[in-house]
């Protein structure tokens, strides 16, 4: 691959659209975990599991809980996602905070 290809690539993933939508990561025995929202799906994930594997996750529960039991009991979920906008400045952030809200309202009455 010439350096002209690579760069291209480079291009192509920066500008590629990311899943984006409400996400979990929980302990699957004690039901201990985090909801949130990302632009970028895959990647708030990995981070989510980069951190409790480096011990540095900011839920302190969670990385107790991780370390405690391992990470075989650990769930890491795309929960629903949120197609863009077809207007170039749309700006998710508000579509995904209601998103998140109705999850939390589902996850609540599942317990």
């Amino acid at each position: 691959m010439d350096e002209h290809d690579r760069k291209e690539l480079i291009q192509e993933y920066r500008e590629a659209v990311k899943p984006m939508g409400v996400y979990r990561v929980y302990n699957s025995e004690s039901g201990h975990g985090v909801l949130g929202t990302s632009r970028d799906l895959p990647s708030i994930l990995n981070r989510h599991r980069a951190q409790l594997s480096m011990g540095g996750h900011p839920d302190k529960a969670l990385q107790q809980e991780w370390d405690e039991v391992g990470a075989d009991v650990f769930v890491f979920e795309v929960l629903d996602t949120l197609e863009p906008g077809d207007d170039p400045g749309y700006d998710p952030t508000d579509d995904l905070q209601e998103l998140r809200e109705r999850w939390q309202e589902r996850l609540a009455q599942e317990r």
